[in-house]
């Protein structure tokens, strides 16, 4: 069987003008998860990412540590299926549906900026509507077309492995999450509660053979516990 690993990005920059960028923390994170892959004898055949600059860096920065060591280090390739959902089109999209009152929406979009837990609330109205389907905008990618996205990329993943191939993916919480949806079952809802679990450059396993595939192991993220740090554990 194949094995197929879905690393989510090391910490971005929360509340800085630009996201899309490897916090500090977050560089070191995925140093830390190159150096336990090494320790592991965990090494990859293929190399995926998304598109976006925080997925890239931490995949370079994760395959450097595996370069250093003399190990196999694949190129790496983009491919847009794992990129994140739209959070800033989503919320724009849907908060004057939940906040008619512009008054509402801007109290309530500055309490999201000022603490990541009422972020959290926020956002999870806002992806339930979102999953919902009741009101899907014309502009903006719906649930059925960011899930028919992840499951392309998986789809093009599976036709090109080769049996036994290792194969890591660096991508984000929203195609984690919505893969464990795909494989397992679980409801979308449940699923993109589950999403705020997953820490920065944990990784999941899953196990192929042919188009079959299972889950094998859920946001590992044992290389930052043994670190005895508890700093090095976020999720955003």
């Amino acid at each position: 069987m194949g094995s197929i690993y879905l690393i989510r990005h090391g910490q971005a920059s929360f509340g800085a003008l630009d996201y899309d960028v490897l916090s500090p923390l977050g560089k070191r994170q995925a140093e830390i998860l190159g150096t336990h892959l090494v320790r592991s004898g965990i090494g990859f055949d293929r190399c995926i990412s998304g598109s976006l600059r925080r997925q890239q860096h931490t995949a370079s920065a994760t395959l450097e540590q595996l370069h250093l060591a003399g190990m196999k280090t694949p190129p790496i390739e983009t491919d847009p299926a794992f990129d994140e959902i739209d959070i800033d089109a989503v919320l724009q999209a849907h908060l004057p549906d939940l906040f008619p009152a512009r008054q509402d929406m801007q109290l309530a979009l500055q309490q999201a900026a000022a603490q990541p837990s009422s972020f959290q609330r926020l956002f999870s109205q806002v992806i339930e509507q979102w999953i919902s389907s009741r009101h899907e905008k014309a502009t903006l990618e719906s649930w059925n077309g960011f899930r028919e996205r992840v499951q392309g990329g998986l789809d093009r993943l599976l036709a090109d492995a080769d049996p036994q191939a290792r194969i890591a993916v660096f991508t984000s919480g929203g195609p984690i999450i919505t893969l464990l949806h795909l494989i397992v079952g679980v409801s979308a809802n449940r699923a993109f509660e589950l999403a705020w679990q997953i820490a920065n450059t944990s990784f999941s396993q899953l196990r192929f053979q042919g188009n079959a595939v299972t889950l094998a192991s859920f946001n590992s993220h044992a290389h930052l516990e043994m670190m005895q740090t508890p700093e090095l554990i976020t999720y955003l």
